[in-house]
């Protein structure tokens, strides 16, 4: 279960402490895209996301999308938010999270990985051997196979809160 357990659980990116990322040396930010930082399929980032990716910024932090999205869906978002990304990334394999480290130049302990599933985001960024931060997902609409999969994510999570391993923000 503890590959699965991320090391901190918030309600929305925006409530990161982004301050406290930097005093530990963090000096980069890997992102899921859909349902972590805008709703699932939207083409555009928010006014509001666009100020927190300034803010990732001037606290050191380098963003990057990891996502497995396909690369148009991927690079035109990344585009529009000026943000490096990596597409078709195989999540919960290591290789997407290897890859935008290697291109933003740093080390898994130095890496943050943002995401609102646990079996693709948070399992691969725990193996990929990052800092792991689990959101609530932006909306209930999403892929079909991911609300197959939000059935035995929802059990795994009321665990983690039971046992007393994550903490309910």
């Amino acid at each position: 279960m503890g590959c699965l357990r991320p090391q901190e659980y918030r309600r929305s990116i925006f409530e990161i402490d982004l301050d406290k990322l930097q005093r530990m040396g963090k000096r980069a930010m890997i992102l899921d895209l859909d349902n972590t930082l805008v709703r699932w399929n939207d083409p555009n980032p928010t006014p509001a996301l666009l100020d927190w990716l300034a803010a990732v910024r001037g606290r050191g932090l380098q963003p990057c999308i990891v996502s497995n999205n396909s690369g148009p869906r991927v690079s035109e978002f990344a585009a529009r938010a000026g943000v490096p990304f990596v597409p078709n990334a195989t999540k919960p394999g290591v290789k997407g999270f290897r890859l935008a480290m290697q291109r933003l130049g740093v080390e898994p302990h130095e890496t943050v990985v943002v995401g609102d599933q646990l079996f693709t985001d948070i399992l691969g960024g725990n193996r990929a051997g990052a800092y792991t931060i689990l959101v609530v997902p932006i909306d209930r609409r999403e892929f079909i196979g991911t609300r197959l999969v939000r059935m035995i994510e929802r059990r795994v999570l009321d665990r983690l809160f039971r046992q007393g391993q994550l903490t309910p923000k």
